[in-house]
C-alpha cells in the first residue's frame, strides 16, 4: 500500500511513501525530480522489497530551505531520514544526483548501506559528458525539461514563484560539485552496480573509471538509452537492479 507522509529531518519537513515489504530499498531520485520519476520502478522493487522513495529538499512536495543545495547536504538529510525512520541499514538505489548523493552516504556511513546501485551517476563535476555541459551552458527555467518543470510548479510546497531560485541552486551545484577523488571511492564498502546509458549525460570514461575505482563493484552500459535510462529502458534495467541485489 502506498502511503505518502512527511517526517522531520535535521529541521527540514520532508516527504516520502513506502511501498512493499522485506528488506528495505531506498530510492533516490535525480535533480528536479520527484518521486514520480521512479514510476517505472518502484512497482518491480516493491514486489520483493521495503521500498522508500523520500523528496529532497527543494524537490517535489519537499521545500527548499534557506542556503545552497549541496550533495553533503542531501546526504546528511538522507541520513537523518533513515534515523527518523528507523532504518538501521538499507539498498540505496541512486539515479543521477540522487547516486551522486548516495556516493557520500557510503562514504560517511558505510554501516547504512546494504548494497549501492549508482543509475547515471558522475563522483565529479568534470564528468559530464559534452551533451550535459552544454545544456547546463543554456538552461533556464523556461528552456528546460518541462515534465520536469511543470512537476515542480504543480507540487512544490513553495509554489510556482520559487522555482527560478531552486533552479539556480541545483544549476550551481552541477556546474561545481561533487569533487570525490578515485582515491575516495577507493574507500567504498558497499557492493555498488554503477550503471550507464551509452548515451548518457556522464561520460562514458568517467563511468568506467568510477566502476574501476570501487573496490567491489560491477558494471552495466544499458545500451540505446542517454541520461534517462530508468525511463527508455525499464524493464532492462529493473531486471539488472534486482539480479545485482540477490546475488
Amino acid at each position: 500500500m502506498t502511503k505518502g507522509r512527511y517526517v522531520e529531518v535535521n529541521g527540514l519537513k520532508t516527504y516520502y511513501e513506502v511501498h512493499g515489504e522485506g528488506e528495505p530499498l531506498l530510492l533516490m531520485h535525480g535533480g528536479f525530480c520527484t518521486i514520480e520519476t521512479f514510476a517505472r520502478q518502484t512497482p518491480d522493487f516493491a514486489a520483493k522489497y521495503h521500498v522508500i522513495v523520500p523528496e529532497r529538499r527543494g524537490h517535489g512536495r519537499t521545500a527548499d530551505v534557506d542556503g545552497p543545495i549541496t550533495y553533503e547536504a542531501m546526504a546528511q538529510d538522507t541520513i537523518g531520514l533513515m534515523k527518523a525512520l528507523g532504518i538501521s541499514n538499507a539498498h540505496l538505489l541512486g539515479y543521477s544526483d540522487g547516486g551522486n548523493t548516495a556516493l557520500i552516504i557510503a562514504l560517511k556511513r558505510p554501516d547504512l548501506v546494504r548494497k549501492m546501485v549508482c543509475i547515471g551517476a558522475n563522483f565529479h563535476y568534470n564528468g559530464m559528458a559534452a551533451v550535459a555541459v552544454q545544456v547546463m551552458e543554456h538552461a533556464s527555467p523556461e528552456n528546460f525539461y518541462p515534465w520536469l518543470i511543470n512537476k515542480y510548479k504543480e507540487v512544490s510546497p513553495d509554489g510556482p514563484e520559487h522555482l527560478p531560485i531552486v533552479f539556480d541552486k541545483i544549476i550551481r551545484m552541477w556546474r561545481e560539485e561533487p569533487n570525490l577523488t578515485t582515491q575516495d571511492l577507493a574507500r567504498i564498502q558497499a557492493s555498488t552496480l554503477v550503471l550507464v546509458g551509452d548515451r548518457d549525460w556522464v561520460a562514458i570514461e568517467h563511468t568506467v573509471q568510477m566502476f574501476e575505482s570501487i573496490p567491489n563493484s560491477h558494471l552495466c552500459i544499458v545500451p540505446g538509452a542517454t541520461h534517462g535510462a530508468p525511463f527508455e529502458k525499464a524493464s532492462l534495467v529493473n531486471q539488472a537492479v534486482l539480479d545485482f541485489l540477490v546475488t
